[in-house]
């Protein structure tokens, strides 16, 4: 039977009891979640919630009339939450209202099979119906319908400002036992505000994602910078839990078509919109959007098939082993688990997966660092130290997957604010994270020189990351010197070194890139990178002239890397002031010294008992005075 009983708009909420003989003492009300929530019949429930006692509301995401002041309902109604946003914080925090920490994948089958959840009314908002009588649930599937599934009885707003998306969104109007058309603007959330910090993340992270990657992000400045330093990537795909206008923007861009997607190949695909009226006009009667419930957007196995898929968080907290505070700042509840760990743990497993965590290195005062030797007392572990691949900060990205404890304490505090990172040293020192004679790099600048990265193609055709090296170089610099023939290491050393224990590597990773300066070319990604080949300083500030040594991998020699290395570090010199360069040369390191004669400048040299001193000045061309011959 058809019980679509469409009334005519109320301009007057207070003239529309909807509720009065259908709501009783006890019952649990299912509110449709985010910005597709039906404000209209929300205002009808709260005004006549203060003649009942004991309703219980549950609700994803607050973002339209529900109150974030429970005091007033605090005998009548209380409001249970899936995920704490702006408008619910304060109550969950204030003892008024209780939030539910549950994965978003969980959620179906415990509106389906636990008795406790079934629900006796359900509020939701549609587009009007179609010829058919199917009205779309528009923005907001998710769970809502689900919840509308397993509800007793339905209230429908019909709203013609609700677009009509696609996918599996629809409901029959034949589902809803009441339903009111009242147009009214959908809530609309835009983050308009610059950070700096949030850009600079954004930088660090765009090379860690491929052309033909299928994207997950969280809500906030940071995904939505995420998005803009993606515009030059090929063939994307979306395969998200909400779409923002940050995703608008991409789209628009050209970076998203989806045609590599394992999955709903050159479609679009999220469980909710949050944004702009922009964002609500685009996905209406858009085949190239599809809104899926739930249980198929956070189906892991779904997701882990999706190659390349990549997911992008936010953290509130990140401890040295890794463990990451997602959800609560201690004891106070910030926002909720949601789909986090569901892509978290299928990306990680997918074929070409990358899990990425995105925080700022300090809270928003700066008083206090996000990344932490031990969680704040009563902070929730979102995410086991087990799952986490990337972690960012305006400092950098630290890779912490198959990471020994160790690594990664170092790797995070590499990350961390500099005005901390002697304190999380010293910290991890106590707890025996890393070595105790660990050191941690002077700092002169504020922040890892990343200017200085750049790639370079090398015959035949081979691309080298160049870039300065970082203190959690150490093991992978280990592993390019036990490598180096010994003829390398005696041409390099002057000596005959057999090992490169910690206590010396160590000294090489950790500079302050001002009076020290190494650069490394490496192979791979981050994770797995390997050296190719290194060139080092060390400045005599007595002379001001920098020490300089290079070395390069046995596979990779005779293809101008170690010539292009000191090339690179002399550049580096002449911009921190250093007046020029000098080495100690065996007499038979033939290619050292033609490397020298290679830079353009004068180059002065004096031997004795076989080894060379050689140098030369950057204000002597080579063109402007005699070059002095070896002899």
């Amino acid at each position: 039977m058809n019980r679509f009983k469409a009334k005519e708009q109320q301009k007057n909420d207070g003239e529309l009891d909807i509720f009065r003989g259908i709501l009783r003492d006890g019952m649990r009300v299912y509110i449709g979640s985010g910005c597709g929530e039906p404000q209209h019949l929300v205002r009808c429930l709260l005004k006549i919630l203060p003649e009942y006692h004991d309703i219980e509301i549950i609700q994803n995401l607050s973002m339209g009339a529900l109150p974030d002041d429970w005091k007033p309902f605090e005998k009548n109604a209380r409001l249970k939450t899936f995920y704490v946003g702006p408008r619910s914080r304060e109550a969950v925090n204030q003892g008024l209202a209780d939030y539910i920490p549950i994965y978003y994948s969980s959620l179906p089958r415990l509106f389906k099979e636990d008795p406790l959840w079934k629900f006796d009314i359900a509020l939701v908002q549609v587009a009007p119906p179609d010829e058919h009588g199917f009205c779309s649930m528009g923005i907001s599937v998710g769970m809502d319908k689900c919840a509308v599934e397993c509800s007793g009885t339905v209230f429908a707003q019909i709203n013609h400002e609700m677009p009509r998306t696609l996918g599996d969104s629809f409901l029959h109007s034949s589902r809803f036992d009441h339903s009111v058309v009242y147009d009214e603007p959908l809530p609309e959330i835009i983050f308009k505000e610059r950070s700096a910090v949030a850009e600079r993340i954004a930088k660090y992270i765009a090379p860690l994602i491929e052309d033909g990657s299928t994207i997950q992000t969280g809500v906030g400045r940071i995904p939505n910078w995420v998005m803009i330093y993606l515009e030059h990537k090929k063939d994307l795909g979306i395969h998200t839990v909400v779409l923002t206008d940050a995703h608008l923007h991409l789209i628009n861009s050209g970076a998203v078509t989806g045609l590599k997607k394992t999955f709903n190949q050159g479609k679009i695909v999220a469980s909710f919109c949050m944004g702009s009226r922009k964002l609500y006009d685009f996905v209406n009667n858009n085949p190239e959007v599809e809104i899926y419930p739930t249980e198929y957007i956070h189906n892991r196995n779904l997701i882990r098939q999706h190659h390349r898929m990549v997911t992008i968080n936010s953290a509130l907290e990140i401890d040295l082993s890794g463990q990451i505070c997602a959800e609560s700042m201690g004891h106070k509840v910030y926002s909720g688990v949601g789909g986090y760990v569901d892509f978290m743990q299928a990306a990680s497993s997918a074929k070409g997966g990358k899990t990425i965590i995105v925080l700022p290195s300090t809270t928003s005062d700066g008083r206090k660092s996000r990344i932490v030797s031990h969680l704040t007392n009563g902070a929730g572990v979102v995410s086991p130290r087990s799952t986490v691949s990337y972690v960012a900060t305006e400092f950098g990205v630290a890779y912490l997957h198959g990471k020994t404890i160790r690594e990664r304490a170092l790797a995070l505090i590499g990350i961390a604010h500099p005005r901390f990172r002697e304190q999380l040293m010293n910290e991890a020192k106590s707890i025996h994270y890393v070595y105790e004679d660990q050191i941690v790099p002077p700092i002169y600048e504020p922040l890892y020189p990343g200017q200085w990265e750049t790639h370079q193609v090398f015959p035949p055709n081979e691309s080298l990351y160049i870039r300065p090296v970082r203190p959690t170089d150490e093991r992978t610099l280990q592993e390019f010197f036990y490598n180096l023939p010994f003829e390398d290491i005696y041409f390099r050393f002057l000596s005959a070194m057999k090992a490169f224990p910690h206590r010396n590597i160590q000294a090489m990773c950790n500079l302050d890139y001002e009076h020290e300066m190494s650069v490394i070319a490496v192979t791979g990604g981050i994770g797995s990178e390997k050296i190719a080949g290194i060139a080092r300083y060390i400045l005599d500030q007595k002379t001001n002239l920098a020490e300089i040594d290079v070395a390069v991998a046995s596979e990779w020699q005779h293809k101008g890397i170690g010539t292009f290395l000191v090339h690179y570090i002399s550049e580096i010199a002449k911009t921190k002031g250093i007046s020029g360069l000098m080495a100690y040369v065996l007499a038979a390191n033939r290619a050292m010294l033609a490397v020298f004669h290679c830079l353009g400048y004068a180059v002065h040299s004096k031997l004795e008992e076989g080894i060379y001193e050689v140098s030369l000045r950057f204000d002597e061309p080579a063109l402007a005075c005699r070059t002095t011959e070896f002899k």
